[in-house]
């Protein structure tokens, strides 16, 4: 393998857990997930059919730009959940203000028709962030099964 080309591999860990290095660079060996939820501007249900669909494109595309990977994404009629790979350049709040900001931008403008730019927002301030650590499996099925899990508790 030569250093600081992207790789996959599986390696074994203590105990014999097996784990997925997700990426190597120059200076370090990066395998960090971040499972994250973002909510629409005063929890408004906004996120329906065709826009549903559009977000995602956007945000797929916005994640190719600054070099995250995207496992796994959702997007329920208030709120975004998202399974990413963050390089180890990028620091995680870096990297949601890029996407968050950027998206809801493209939304107003290709989406809803806004002309203007100032003032307007389509995301909430803040955002839920955790590691994935060795449940990625768990996180990426809790991901896909979002509308059966908000259908049971509301």
């Amino acid at each position: 393998m030569v250093l600081g080309s992207p790789s996959r591999e599986v390696l074994k860990g203590a105990e014999g857990v097996t784990y997925e290095r997700v990426e190597i660079t120059v200076s370090c060996d990066v395998g960090l997930q971040i499972s994250f939820v973002f909510i629409t501007k005063y929890w408004q249900r906004a996120i329906y059919a065709k826009l549903r669909q559009k977000i995602g494109g956007i945000i797929r595309d916005l994640c190719r730009q600054k070099g995250v990977e995207l496992h796994e994404g959702h997007a329920m009629p208030d709120h975004i959940h998202l399974l990413l790979s963050i390089p180890p350049k990028f620091s995680v709040a870096n990297t949601v203000g890029f996407i968050k900001g950027k998206s809801a931008i493209r939304i107003h403008r290709e989406l809803l028709g806004t002309k203007r730019m100032t003032g307007l927002s389509f995301w909430a301030t803040g955002y839920c962030a955790s590691t994935v650590g060795l449940d990625e499996e768990m996180i990426k099925k809790y991901i896909q099964d979002q509308d059966k899990f908000d259908k049971n508790n509301k």
